[in-house]
């Protein structure tokens, strides 16, 4: 179980790709046709092999646009993970009485979107490939837009919760793994990364509050952020009205 995709949601798609691209020093990006039906555009970018996406309401009463005004503005929106073996992944969340919001088989390419509500924080969705480093929501060539000099992959996720200990055993319990006490919340350890689960700290209530990107010059990445107006009060990168950890690549 790995984490493949962080999804942001925002007002002004072409505002987010600007900051993002120039911050993270991101390739191109891809345009996923199969989100119109939910009333959305977006965009997806890879960072190595993982992917930073941002979905923007194009049509009035989308699940996005309703969060956008729940939390007060653009900011997280889904944690997509990965599985090699989504039968069992699928039987676990059906034991654990988790409703899907929307659930897909198509040549090879899998998705299960469970209901933010049951397991809190975002909508969890959790893929499979095949073969596995197929990645289908990137689009069909998004390893020529891979770009590492700056940003080589997406390592962490944060939701902020009233409850972290509760939703760290909720979200760990539908995927398979273990809860622990990290710091000042809770975290569930993924292959080649981590969610954590802490307590709201911002006022925007229950959601994703931040996500972990690996660069190879955190200072560098953070001046960039800064000169286009991406720091917020406390000294963190902002991008998509989420926050962004730098740590080490």
């Amino acid at each position: 179980m790995r984490l493949r995709q962080i999804a942001l949601v925002g007002k002004d798609l072409a505002a987010a790709r600007a900051d993002i691209v120039a911050v993270l020093g991101l390739g191109g990006d891809y345009a996923d046709p199969g989100v119109g039906k939910y009333g959305l555009e977006n965009g997806v970018w890879p960072i190595g092999d993982t992917f930073l996406e941002v979905v923007s309401p194009k049509a009035p009463g989308t699940t996005a646009g309703r969060l956008i005004d729940k939390r007060g503005g653009d900011g997280g929106y889904m944690v997509i993970l990965q599985t090699g073996d989504i039968a069992e992944a699928r039987a676990r969340v059906e034991a654990q009485g988790v409703r899907i919001v929307d659930q897909t088989d198509h040549k090879g390419a899998s998705f299960t979107h469970l209901h933010p509500r049951d397991v809190g924080g975002a909508i969890l969705s959790i893929d499979a490939m095949v073969p596995p480093e197929r990645w289908e929501w990137g689009g069909p060539n998004w390893r020529d837009q891979v770009r590492t000099e700056t940003s080589t992959a997406i390592v962490g996720a944060e939701l902020q919760a009233d409850d972290p200990a509760a939703m760290a055993a909720k979200w760990a319990a539908v995927l398979g793994r273990e809860a622990s006490p990290a710091g000042d919340g809770w975290r569930v350890s993924l292959e080649g990364g981590e969610l954590r689960f802490v307590a709201v700290a911002d006022g925007r209530g229950e959601g994703l509050g931040a996500f972990d990107v690996a660069v190879h010059d955190a200072p560098a990445v953070k001046a960039r952020a800064k000169a286009r107006g991406c720091v917020d009060a406390g000294g963190q990168v902002t991008l998509c009205g989420t926050r962004v950890r730098l740590v080490a690549a």
